[in-house]
């Protein structure tokens, strides 16, 4: 079985655009696609040490009709190309819609670890909203939260771990 660290995309890859509410939003144009300071050197101490890397992200844009799947799959091509990820899944439903795959379930990590053989176990999920580390935890894996500050509920449970961000997070990831 194989390793993974599953990894949120806006807030933990790439900067996140703070609405009006101080909310994280995704780019929206492509001059807002910002890959955060310290990422692209993390993901690549993890895959040294033989972790599969896959982002898991939730973009309810794509059903409420104000952004392309084009756009978005612009944005993820990128962001793996820069990142050195194995994979980028994506959610594009919104919460009424029931998936199994947005997060808080499980489904994307679930789906993954089916594909490629991964003990969730012994695997981590990164992300800087509830709903992450609510996915995280419900596949079993233990979860670092990236603390932006967001004015939203924490998760249900605590995460494994708190870090400011993914490169300060890496010594808790490889311990």
């Amino acid at each position: 079985m194989r390793r993974a660290i599953f990894l949120d995309r806006d807030g933990v890859l790439n900067a996140a655009i703070p609405d009006e509410r101080g909310h994280p939003l995704p780019p929206r144009i492509a001059a807002e696609l910002r890959i955060l300071p310290g990422v692209p050197e993390a993901c690549a101490a993890l895959r040294a040490a033989g972790f599969l890397l896959i982002g898991c992200t939730n973009q309810p844009d794509i059903a409420r009709g104000t952004t392309s799947r084009a756009f978005v799959d612009w944005v993820n091509a990128r962001i793996v190309t820069a990142c050195g990820l194995d994979e980028m899944r994506l959610c594009p439903h919104d919460d009424a819609d029931g998936c199994h795959c947005r997060k808080p379930r499980p489904g994307m990590l679930a789906d993954a670890a089916a594909l490629h053989g991964i003990d969730l176990g012994a695997s981590w999920m990164v992300g800087d909203r509830y709903r992450d580390m609510e996915a995280g935890q419900a596949a079993g894996c233990r979860t670092l939260l990236i603390d932006r500050g967001y004015p939203e509920r924490p998760p249900a449970l605590p995460p494994t771990a708190i870090a400011p961000g993914l490169a300060a997070g890496l010594p808790i990831l490889l311990a």
